[in-house]
């Protein structure tokens, strides 16, 4: 068992291969609480965005270094992606020098419709009834931006991408699920199946209330789903009986709970995650969105006491017997 490495445990769930023994494995998309958790913090801003030489290497290093420590120090068996980083494409290669054979990488990225911000819904809405030509030849223009950076992400060494957009509230999509499927649904299809096309995993991540536009989401046949929303209402034991058969399912813990719940409801979201979801494989334990900044460290750490506990699978010889 020694010889198993962390990547392997997600790439059995991401494949939805019987799971390894051992404990579930563990991801987030972002983790915003490296100065709680180490003392320091990754550069990020203007004085990111405008290095040059010797100061861009020295910022690159620092933040691939901080990365791959947090991955190991929180037993994750993917990177949180490098994609909030300023400069990804940069930080990407040295990342996966440090990483090595032993963890995924993560990237991601976005190339369909989503929520538009509160004062552009209304003009957004009627560009889409009334120019739906132009709104078509906007969505194929970007997928091929998508997938021409995702192309750019794998080659500097991510292994997994994560289509990062926000179709959901949390009482339902803001399209209607027949817009959905015009305007979001064929062109989201390719970009799942151009990053699998270039060699890469990939994962949905959308909040809010999927469960209309559930089919959809699961059109273009992508590795995972993310985060699976406990706020708007999804119930992961139903996704799981639903679709638990074609993607893997990552997430689920309630952030909310993580925030400002009782130790004992966050101890109890945990358990729910694990008891549903974990059967079979096909999972991966994860909050209910990021590790965001303000969230308490030590809550965190709570949740994965959790899994400590409860997410371990069976050795080999238990299984058979």
């Amino acid at each position: 068992m020694d010889s198993i490495k962390p990547k392997d445990r997600a790439i059995a769930a991401l494949e939805r291969r019987e799971p390894l023994p051992g404990l579930v494995p563990a991801w987030e998309l972002q983790f915003q609480l490296s100065e709680e958790l180490l003392g320091r913090d990754y550069i990020r801003g203007e004085v990111a965005d405008k290095a040059t030489g010797d100061e861009l290497d020295r910022i690159v290093h620092h933040n691939a270094e901080l990365m791959a420590e947090i991955t190991e120090r929180l037993d994750f068996s993917i990177t949180p992606s490098v994609g909030w980083f300023p400069r990804e494409l940069e930080t990407l290669p040295v990342l996966k020098r440090l990483v090595g054979d032993r963890y995924l990488t993560a990237a991601s990225s976005g190339g369909t419709y989503g929520i538009p911000n509160g004062k552009d819904m209304e003009s957004f809405a009627c560009f889409l009834h009334d120019k739906p030509e132009e709104a078509h030849a906007q969505c194929r223009k970007m997928v091929s931006n998508c997938l021409e950076h995702s192309r750019r992400q794998i080659e500097a060494g991510a292994d997994l991408i994560a289509s990062c957009t926000d179709y959901c509230f949390n009482n339902g999509p803001f399209l209607s699920p027949r817009m959905f499927r015009e305007f979001v649904t064929p062109y989201l299809q390719q970009i799942v199946e151009g990053i699998r096309e270039l060699g890469a995993y990939v994962v949905i991540h959308t909040d809010g209330d999927i469960m209309p536009i559930l089919e959809d989401l699961l059109a273009g046949g992508p590795h995972a789903l993310h985060s699976l929303d406990p706020m708007a209402g999804v119930d992961i034991a139903e996704v799981k009986h639903v679709a638990g058969d074609r993607v893997c399912l990552i997430g689920n813990v309630n952030c909310s709970m993580l925030q400002i719940g009782s130790e004992e409801d966050l101890r109890e979201s945990a358990r729910y995650c694990l008891t549903h979801a974990m059967p079979g494989g096909g999972y991966i334990f994860s909050s209910s969105n990021v590790a965001f900044k303000g969230m308490p460290l030590e809550r965190f750490f709570i949740m994965h006491e959790e899994r400590k506990r409860l997410g371990r699978y069976p050795l080999a010889e238990t299984r058979r017997s």
